[in-house]
């Protein structure tokens, strides 16, 4: 059998952060939404997404293929009922979207939007989480990382922390025998806090579960990290963060707030950088939504920065409350930003100008040089595509 996970019309309204990648490929939790089925599946994955990504994301088919939308979060009775799927059955939600379908040929080109008249579905009734919108990532973050904490540990080795720490609550911990913990305080009565492979927490930290520090992942001295929040893959953070996903690879690495956001990967957060998650007026947050080039209520008080891959700012940056940063956008200047940055913009409050995509691709390969990791053909050719896509937010 082939799974396969779909992008389903979801897509764009998660955009920016699906611009370099599919649904499929954002963290919520410990693990990306891939990962979780891959976890649950026992199976490898493969994608149905847009052409321009399909190089670095690839599709694959046999005659015995199950699409799964990778929109859905996994959960173990929702597995079950996808790999008892019989020919050309399907599983649906109460809005009719199509959660999984098995297809029996190898030819198909395109993911089912709705429920086919010749397939035979069957409502899933369970509870199922679902990203339709950017904010659903820190949003579901808390129930996330707890759906995740166990398959996590399974993954891995635990060791015991030394006495320079100090460990508060009887909840869920998990610190990987290869991370360095030393002189934090940790608090798992309001969570699980889980460290994983090659992670270091510097001294000083302190964090309140639901926490998750992924591979690599390091939170500098005298960290204030709040739940529920997820630090990705090879990222570093410092100061204060509140209920927030960053990406793999991103460095907020110094003083400065954060709270109710999503980061992707590689940006850097200039030190002293503050981003506001709440209106003075406590009215319900709006933020930009690409498909209706609009800002839209999001049904939340807080909210704060949303930042596509590649994006940077400066020293002393203030980000409006929902504020919403588009792929490889360089913003500084003091006082607030504007509350939706294009795509390769560069500037800020004094006005922006386009990011030339010769000197953008550049600098990342400068960036991924630095991680060891090298800018290929197919990383420079997605960041090329995204530049042509948002050619008309970019009205300097």
């Amino acid at each position: 059998m082939v799974y396969i996970l779909f992008d389903d019309s979801s897509r764009n309204n998660l955009l920016p952060l699906t611009f370099t990648k599919p649904i499929a490929d954002l963290r919520v939790g410990i693990m990306t939404i891939r990962e979780k089925w891959e976890t649950y599946l026992k199976a490898k994955t493969y994608s149905l997404t847009e052409d321009y990504l399909s190089e670095k994301y690839p599709f694959n088919s046999s005659d015995e293929t199950i699409l799964i939308n990778g929109s859905i979060i996994p959960n173990k009775e929702l597995v079950k009922k996808i790999k008892r799927l019989g020919k050309n059955e399907s599983i649906v939600n109460d809005k009719e979207e199509v959660i999984a379908q098995r297809i029996d040929t190898g030819d198909f080109g395109s993911a089912p939007s709705q429920n086919s008249e010749s397939t035979i579905s069957h409502l899933y009734e369970g509870d199922c989480l679902k990203l339709n919108y950017p904010w659903d990532i820190f949003t579901f973050n808390h129930q996330a990382i707890e759906m995740d904490f166990d398959m996590a540990v399974k993954q891995g080795h635990d060791q015991k922390l030394n006495s320079t720490n100090t460990i508060i609550g009887n909840g869920k911990l998990f610190v990987d025998k290869s991370a360095v913990v030393n002189g934090a305080i940790l608090n798992t009565s309001t969570g699980p806090i889980f460290i994983g492979k090659n992670a270091e927490v510097m001294e000083g930290a302190n964090i309140r579960g639901p926490f998750a520090l992924c591979e690599g992942g390091v939170v500098k001295m005298g960290a204030k990290i709040y739940g529920a929040t997820t630090i990705g893959t090879f990222s570093k953070v410092g100061g204060e963060c509140n209920n927030v996903v960053i990406g793999n690879y991103t460095n907020k690495a110094h003083d400065g707030f954060l709270g109710n956001s999503v980061l992707g990967d590689w940006c850097n957060i200039g030190a002293d950088t503050n981003s506001s998650n709440l209106k003075n007026t406590y009215d319900q947050v709006k933020a930009w939504n690409y498909p209706d080039q609009t800002f839209i209520p999001t049904g939340l008080q807080f909210c704060g920065l949303i930042m596509g891959d590649h994006s940077k700012c400066a020293i002393n940056t203030m980000f409006n409350t929902g504020t919403v940063v588009g792929v490889n956008a360089n913003i500084f200047g003091a006082g607030f930003q504007r509350n939706f940055i294009a795509s390769f913009s560069w500037g800020g409050t004094a006005g922006f100008t386009h990011y030339d995509i010769d000197k953008a691709i550049e600098v990342a390969k400068q960036v991924f040089k630095r991680r060891n990791i090298e800018f290929n053909s197919v990383e420079e050719q997605i960041l090329r595509h995204v530049y042509k896509l948002t050619k008309l937010n970019r009205r300097h």
